[in-house]
This record gives structure tokens, sequence and C-alpha cells, in this order.
């Protein structure tokens, strides 16, 4: 590997202007990324690890700006580059794989034709070339059947088949340097997988350079030659990625490394505890034939649930797991009644959920709540943290103006949000603090049945142990019962007192979390087990 950088960041600073008042997110970072490297920053959410990587491609808020430093790119100075200049290498030279797929790509276009974009403007392809290596990329990507992937819209993509697509996009062009900020966060570990590989193969042939910005330790140890750890702006520790993880100098790191989860470690929850004396039954959620299908635009129809039977008892997490796309956000939905199934039948608490009327499903809602994987598009960008975490209570008319405040600032206060937070907007937050105020949201009516779909995916490893612990204190405090979605199958041995894995809309296995992990059954369970990073990180 030659010694001569091809990116070269120097005394760096950056800086925002909100409502007059400017800070510095970002002070006086400096390294360099040689041509066929893998460097990852990690770091806490609001660390700068995203600022940074967006001052790399020109790509920084409105609001913000360099103060101070350069960014070197082949010997170019780029930090100072307008926007003509940029366009002739974003796409093309440099690849961006930004960290929300929901926002980045465009909801009235179809996934081909994006697609196909960079390939025309900066390869010359004309439109049916480019389109049938489009069709390749997607297959490349590991979307299943790629030719009806194309002519389908991002919303009828999963978060993970989306993500997939832009992980596609970057790399359409063959760039020099690849920016990945947090890349495979939507994505379950087997496809995670087939993505990191197919990356490692570009750098190894096309000796690409990558900055891979993340909060998955495990990745960053697996995949990356060096790591650098941020903290508030600044980098802390830089170093080998082995020696960064087996021997952390600085105390930021050694807490990051102790809250990662580890499927090392076993599950140590107890069974939950039946808290309605003489219950007859004790499922609140029982499932029985659902099926769910959809109709595609070429006609014909896509099975995303398919026959199943399972239930949820009283007081405890069950843990659903597979690949994105193998029907687990769509089967959460289902037991919302947010989507209705096309056979079979929902039972809350022994009620069938098709003999209720519109006004009985709103009264049930209320003991019903969800987090939803993506807080930059579930999360109302007019309203401010505070409006957002009232929400519920307004609509439900629970207690007065004075006491849905002091309830903000209680549960601002449990997912470990300075009370500030209360004033500001979604847009003013990190990926990993709004999060944060959607399951403070969830929280708000005390619900019975709490159903997290990826609500850890956004978060870094510290955060996530937070809202790991408050769910389950949350559990044992108020025998709430959960059904948590995940592909981090560590997470869901930490969290699940039984786990169920789903694929092609299937259930493949459902067992106590101890004996899946231990000894699976399925082969496809197996599969997945094989597949995470870094199994060996000590947790």
């Amino acid at each position: 590997m030659t010694t001569q950088p091809l990116v070269s960041v120097r005394g760096l600073r950056i800086s925002y202007t909100s409502r007059g008042i400017t800070r510095e997110a970002v002070h006086g970072v400096s390294f360099d990324i040689a041509p066929g490297e893998v460097v990852a920053i990690v770091g806490e959410s609001g660390s700068g690890k995203t600022t940074v990587a967006q001052a790399l491609i020109g790509m920084l808020a409105h609001n913000g700006s360099i103060t101070a430093g350069t960014v070197t790119f082949d010997d170019m100075d780029v930090s100072r580059f307008g926007d003509r200049a940029w366009r002739g290498l974003r796409g093309d030279a440099i690849g961006l794989v930004p960290q929300d797929p929901t926002v980045s790509l465009n909801p009235v276009t179809k996934i081909g034709p994006q697609v196909a974009e960079p390939l025309r403007i900066h390869r010359g392809l004309p439109k049916a070339a480019a389109a049938r290596e489009a069709v390749r990329i997607l297959q490349e990507a590991g979307l299943s059947d790629p030719e009806q992937r194309a002519q389908q819209y991002p919303h009828q993509l999963s978060g993970g088949m989306r993500q997939r697509v832009l992980i596609g996009m970057a790399l359409a062009c063959t760039p020099r340097f690849v920016i990945a900020d947090e890349p495979t966060s939507a994505l379950d570990v087997t496809v995670q997988r087939q993505i990191l590989d197919h990356i490692d193969e570009m750098i190894a042939v096309h000796s690409t350079a990558m900055l891979l910005i993340t909060h998955n330790l495990a990745v960053a140890a697996d995949r990356a030659q060096r790591v650098i750890v941020m903290c508030k702006g600044e980098i802390v520790e830089e170093g080998p990625s082995t020696e960064i993880m087996a021997n952390p100098q600085h105390p930021y790191t050694q807490k990051l490394l102790a809250a990662a989860p580890s499927l090392a470690t076993p599950s140590v929850r107890e069974a939950p505890t039946l808290r309605t004396a003489g219950a007859a039954d004790n499922r609140v959620v029982r499932l029985e034939r659902v099926t769910k299908q959809f109709p595609l635009p070429g006609g014909g129809a896509l099975t995303a649930v398919d026959d199943v039977t399972l239930d949820i008892r009283r007081g405890e997490t069950l843990g659903l797991v597979g690949e994105s796309g193998s029907g687990k956000s769509t089967l959460a939905r289902i037991v919302l009644q947010l989507e209705r199934q096309t056979s079979g039948e929902v039972f809350i608490d022994g009620t069938p959920m098709s003999t209720l009327r519109p006004a009985g499903l709103r009264a049930l809602r209320r003991r019903m709540q969800v987090v939803y994987q993506n807080p930059y598009a579930s999360l109302d960008p007019r309203y401010t943290v505070s409006a957002i975490i009232e929400e519920p209570l307004r609509a439900f008319r629970v207690g007065s103006k004075r006491e849905q405040r002091a309830r903000v600032l209680e549960l601002l206060d449990r997912v470990s949000l300075p009370a500030e937070t209360a004033r500001k907007r979604a847009e003013e937050l990190s990926g990993g603090m709004r999060q944060r105020v959607a399951i403070a949201r969830a929280l708000a009516l005390s619900p019975d049945l709490l159903v997290c779909d990826e609500p850890t995916s956004a978060l870094d490893v510290s955060v996530q142990a937070q809202v790991l612990q408050l769910l389950t204190e949350l559990q044992h405090d108020l025998g709430v019962t959960i059904l948590f979605i995940s592909h981090d199958l560590a997470v869901v041995r930490q969290l699940s007192h039984r786990v169920a894995v789903m694929k092609f809309g299937v259930v493949r296995e459902v067992g106590d979390v101890e004996q899946v992990f231990t000894t699976p059954a399925d082969d496809y369970t197996r599969e997945l087990l094989a597949a995470i990073p870094g199994r060996d990180l000590v947790a």
C-alpha cells in the first residue's frame, strides 16, 4: 500500500450557526486515508462523526461551515470547493452511502432510473444500457428479483432494501473514495456480510479508499484497518482496529466497548411473571394462520406474511428476527392493525380484531404503542420535541397542559436527553437523539403492548445500552409486553425471553432465547448466527 494518502484532513474545525449563535462542533480533527484502506470513525451520537463525513464531500448543512483546516483529495484542496466543482467529483470519484434511505431516494421515481442516473451522468451510458446495468447493480447489492425491484418505488421496499439500493448507487461508478455513513445500520447480518464483502472486493480490485462511519463496533473491528474514536468533536484515540478493540487506552473507548452487546453474553432475562391473578390465558397477542398479500405492479401478489401462528405472552419480550424483507415489519403492523391481514385472525387479550369497529380500535391503540425504525421519517419536522411527545397525551386528553409538560420532562430524563431538548425541533437533533425522542413519545401513555421495530438501529452502543435497560425496567415495573423486531441478534439475546425467526414471510423457528441461540433447530437460524460480525468482541 502506498504511503501517499488519497484523503488528508488537517486541523479541521466546523461550526454551526443557529438562531444567531455559533457553536463549534468539530475541534481540530486530523487524519489520513490511503488508497485501498478502510478507516472507521466510531463514537456516540453527536460526537461529530457525520459532520466530518459531510465536510469531506462538501455536503454540510446550510448553517454549517469549515472555519479552519483543510481537506485534501488526490492532492486537491477541496475544502473550499463550490457546488459546480463538487458535482464533478460526487458520484464519480467519490461515492456516498448516506445514513437515511428514506430521505435519500426520490419518492416519485422508480428504483431502476435512480440507480441508472449516475451511470448516465458520469459514464455517458445510453438509457437502455444504463437500465440493464442498474439491474445488475441491484442484484450485486443483494436484492432478490432485481428486475421487479427496478420497477418499484422506494415506499414499496423495506428499509433494508432501500439501504441496499443506496449502496449500489454509491458503488455504481467504481469511485476511488467511498464515504459510508452507517451503511449497514438497516441491514440484517447476512446481507450486511454480503454488502461488506462486496465493498472489500471493490477495495482490493480498485484500491478504493473508504471512510466508514459506524456505531457498530463489531463491524469496525471486522472491516477496518484503522479505527478513529471521536468524542464531543475531538479524536480521543486512533490506531489499528485490532489494538483498539483488544486494548483500548482512553476511558471513553473503554466505555464504548463495555456497552457493546455480544453473543458471548447469555441472556439474563428471567421468565415473565403472570401479573393477572387467575387469568386463564396469559397471551396478550395471538395470531392464528395470518397471511398478508400485496398486489404487484405487473400483476400477481407478493406474500409478505405466510400462514403465521404466533403468540406473545403477558409481560414478556418476544424477539422477532430475520432478513430485510422477511415480513417482520408487516407482521408488526398487522398486530397493531395498521395493516389488515388478507386471511387469518389477530386476537388482543382474546378479542378478535376483525370484530372491532373504528371506535373500539382507537380505544385499543391507547394500550398499544410503536417505536418505528426510522426517526427521520417518524417525527414531524414542524413540531418541537415537546409537542411531539405531548401529541398522544393531547390526542387521548390525558392530564392538564401543566401535567403534560411535566410528563415530557420526565420522559426526556428517562431516555437520557437534557430538558432543553424539549424546545428544539427534530431537524436540530442527531439520528440517535431523534430515536430517543421517538421512544419517549411511545412511552407517554404507559402502554400495555410496545411494538419496537428496529428501535436501536440508529443508536450508538452506549445509548443503545441505556434504551435496552430502560425497556427492561419498564417491563419489570409495569409488566408491559414487548414485541421487539431487530436484525441485531446480540441485542435480541440480551433483551428477549423468546425469539421467533422469520424468512420470506414464514416463521421458521420459535423458542426460548437461549435454546434458539445455543442449539438452533433450523438451518436458516444457524446461517444468521454464523453471519454476525465481531463474534469475539467481548461486551
